[in-house]
């Protein structure tokens, strides 16, 4: 059976914003999720909801194996019905598919962008589709093709309602989820502290994320990402979480470091106090030599070397 699907625009991916290392600001890119109902034709449109309508369930009895087969087929972009569903949250379609394929691999198929059915319910934001799906038995530890897992869209979309439920179900699989970085580097806890969802951030630490987990691109921890963004109310959480203030990026800077040439002189005042004594001045540059480490012409002079004995 054919799919028609005309026009339905690709998913933007969910990679956390780059932090400019020159201007050490988030850079915002917009966040558009359409679920491409209004780039259909009415026609085409309805003639999806006619092809899903004709679907009948299979007996489950009369077919053991390959229960799902009638719902494998896929569009250009590599959606299934399922993905559509969701897409289109049509919630009875998504229910009945769901519910006949109680823990079958196909639960967990992945579209061009590697998202599942998971990640697509995070992002049109429906927690009750969400719950349905991980008692089902999608597996939230796969990620899309920016290596984001469900739990990281939905720290970056500040979900609450979805992160609710993606951390108290199959809860067997967060502690691992909490240490999985993207493949920007970064953690949940990188990603909410980011974008600035102070409540989040709390949750995760006390869900056993590691407050001072660094960041792969550069080794920052999330402390450093509040200096770095200016965020005084967030700098102040993170230290009362047990943020390590002492804690060195692969360059050699500490949170406090981070601090000068800012504005914000309360979030400098505050690291002072706690940065330890010998870690408060700037690492000196690699590429700084003293006068005495550079030779002069006349060391480099060997008057004793004699050619052909002489």
């Amino acid at each position: 059976m054919d799919v028609h699907r005309a026009a339905i625009m690709n998913y933007m991916d969910c990679n956390v914003d780059e932090m400019d290392t020159k201007n050490r600001k988030v850079q915002h890119c917009e966040d558009r999720v359409d679920s491409g109902v209004d780039s259909l034709k009415e026609d085409e449109y309805r003639k999806i909801v006619e092809e899903m309508e004709s679907l009948t369930l299979p007996n489950p009895s009369a077919n053991p194996k390959g229960m799902c087969e009638p719902w494998t087929q896929v569009t250009e972009d590599g959606d299934t019905y399922l993905h559509l569903a969701i897409i289109h949250e049509a919630e009875d379609y998504a229910i009945q598919i769901i519910k006949q394929c109680q823990n079958d691999p196909f639960l967990n198929r992945q579209n061009n962008q590697r998202q599942t059915a998971l990640h697509l319910a995070v992002i049109t934001e429906q927690p009750h589709m969400v719950d349905r799906l991980l008692k089902a038995g999608c597996d939230p530890r796969l990620v899309d093709q920016s290596g984001n897992t469900a739990l990281h869209i939905a720290c970056k979309r500040g979900s609450l309602a979805c992160f609710s439920v993606l951390t108290q179900i199959q809860t067997q699989h967060l502690r691992s989820i909490l240490t999985f970085p993207n493949y920007s580097g970064h953690t949940c806890l990188h990603i909410a502290a980011i974008h600035n969802y102070l409540s989040m951030v709390e949750s995760l630490v006390q869900l056993g994320a590691d407050v001072n987990a660094k960041e792969q691109c550069s080794g920052r921890t999330s402390l450093h990402l509040a200096v770095d963004l200016q965020n005084l109310e967030l700098v102040h959480l993170l230290i009362a979480l047990g943020a390590d203030v002492n804690s060195l990026t692969y360059g050699g800077y500490t949170p406090y470091h981070l601090t000068f040439g800012r504005q914000n002189s309360e979030i400098q005042r505050q690291l002072f106090n706690r940065t330890a004594q010998e870690l408060r001045a700037m690492p000196e540059s690699e590429s700084e030599e003293s006068d005495e480490e550079v030779s002069s012409d006349d060391d480099c002079m060997y008057d004793d070397i004699q050619f052909c004995g002489r």
